[in-house]
Formats: structure tokens, sequence, C-alpha cells
């Protein structure tokens, strides 16, 4: 059995939420909801920063079979450089609960601050997803879904090498916009290391 807890609450419907790529320089933020059975449990369910791509997977896949019901969300990179980083990643939360399909009794949230959603009561879990299920879950979900989406953005824009840094400032990927400059997928809002050298 893992060690993460059930839930919040005993006998509410809890979704758990969390986002990947909140600190990107590229591609968008996404996030996942999930409502899980309360007896779900999995020996290697974890933060998906704690585990393997290919435990990330395989986790992947069971939590959408077996999940009461699930979704992704999206903010875009015009949207991040709109609104900024905090509140596209409370909308791509909301569009992931959305996509649920289902509304719970409680949203359980990664983090520390959070936008109502739809006057649904939510607790904001500070490293949530390594302390409970549903949004240890939804880590998954996200990430998952957001290394795809950059592994296909790779096969457009190869030259920033996505397939490895997913968006991330590394160092080559800092060094492939100073040669190359900005795709339609990087964050214009965002500064670097670098932001000296290139042109906002």
């Amino acid at each position: 059995m893992g060690l993460l807890k059930s839930g919040y609450s005993s006998g509410l419907f809890e979704t758990g939420c969390d986002e990947a790529g909140r600190g990107c320089l590229a591609g968008p933020v996404v996030a996942a909801a999930v409502m899980l059975p309360e007896c779900f449990d999995h020996a290697q369910l974890n933060d998906s920063k704690k585990i393997s791509a290919l435990v990330r997977e395989k986790l992947a896949l069971i939590i959408m079979r077996e999940a009461i019901c699930w979704g992704i969300g999206e903010a875009s990179p015009e949207e991040i450089d709109e609104i900024n980083i905090l509140n596209a990643s409370f909308l791509a939360m909301h569009r992931a609960i959305d996509a649920c399909g289902k509304l719970p009794d409680l949203l359980l949230i990664d983090g520390n601050r959070f936008n109502p959603y739809k006057n649904i009561p939510y607790k904001c879990i500070v490293s949530g997803d390594a302390t409970y299920r549903s949004i240890a879950a939804a880590s998954i979900l996200a990430k998952t879904h957001r290394d795809a989406l950059m592994r296909s953005l790779h096969n457009e824009f190869p030259e920033y090498g996505w397939d490895r840094n997913k968006g991330y400032p590394t160092a080559a990927h800092q060094t492939a916009m100073l040669i190359y400059g900005f795709s339609p997928h990087h964050r214009r809002s965002f500064r670097c290391s670098i932001q000296t050298k290139i042109e906002f």
C-alpha cells in the first residue's frame, strides 16, 4: 500500500488538482483534476516529480482507467502573458475541473493559493501532491500530458530541445533562444538569466 492519505474528509467526493509547467519558458501550463474512489491506492503513487517517467506513464493509464472522473486543462502562452502565470495556472485548473464532468464536494489544491471555483469549498495544501492521493494523481496526469505535448512541439521546433527540457530554462534551451529567437510557443512575459541578451 502507498503512504499517501486517501482524502481530507471521509465521505466526501473530493477532487485533487495540480499543475505542470509553471516554471517553463515555453508551452502552456497544464492542470489536471482527478476524483478517485476512496479505496483507490497504488504502492508507487506519489508526487510526479518523485517518480520516473516510466512509472508516471504506467500510473497515468491506471488513474485514467480507475478514477471516478478526471480532466485536463491548459492555459496558453498568450494567456500566461496576458494574465500572469499564477492566474493562468488557476485558469487551467478551472478548465480541468470543468473537463471532469462531475462536481465534487471539496477541491484539494496543491499549493497555497487558488481562485474559487463555482462556490465549491476548497483546501490549499502545500506539498499536497506528496500528501493526498487525488492530488498526486492529478500531478501525474498533468505532467504526462504536458510532457507528451512538448515532445510533439519538439517535432515542429527541434532546435530548442523540448523533448529533453520540456520547455524549462536549461542552459541549452536559453542558448537556443539566443541563437534562434522566440518560437510561437514561448512565453514572452518571462524573464530568464539571459534576459539582457534577448529582446523581449
